[in-house]
């Protein structure tokens, strides 16, 4: 895993009221909304960079003023076919045999 190191002066930590762990946290997850937020991440991966769960993070974005569902008509059109292809079997993948009553 990659890292990122920041300096900055002590006296953020005091503005803020945090210890440096949770400024190290809020600043990860304030990179990751952007980041999202300019289309640069998927949620998925933002989630990861914050350090959160993807339905976690999908939550906080609403508290950010942000929609988890983007903001163009056509993404959440090629959202649901990549969604309705995924449904699809793979080809030469075994079909799922039908259940009957005497297999109960």
């Amino acid at each position: 895993m990659n890292s990122l190191k920041i300096p900055y002066p002590s006296e953020v930590l005091w503005a803020l009221q945090k210890k440096p762990d949770e400024l190290e946290a809020e600043a990860r997850l304030l990179l990751a909304l952007k980041l999202y937020e300019t289309g640069k991440l998927s949620t998925g991966l933002a989630a990861k960079l914050a350090g959160v769960p993807r339905v976690i993070f999908m939550f906080l974005l609403g508290q950010h003023g942000l929609s988890p569902f983007g903001e163009e008509p056509d993404e959440l059109e090629r959202d649901l076919a990549n969604a309705r292809q995924a449904r699809r079997p793979l080809v030469g993948s075994p079909r799922p045999r039908a259940r009957r009553a005497s297999d109960s």
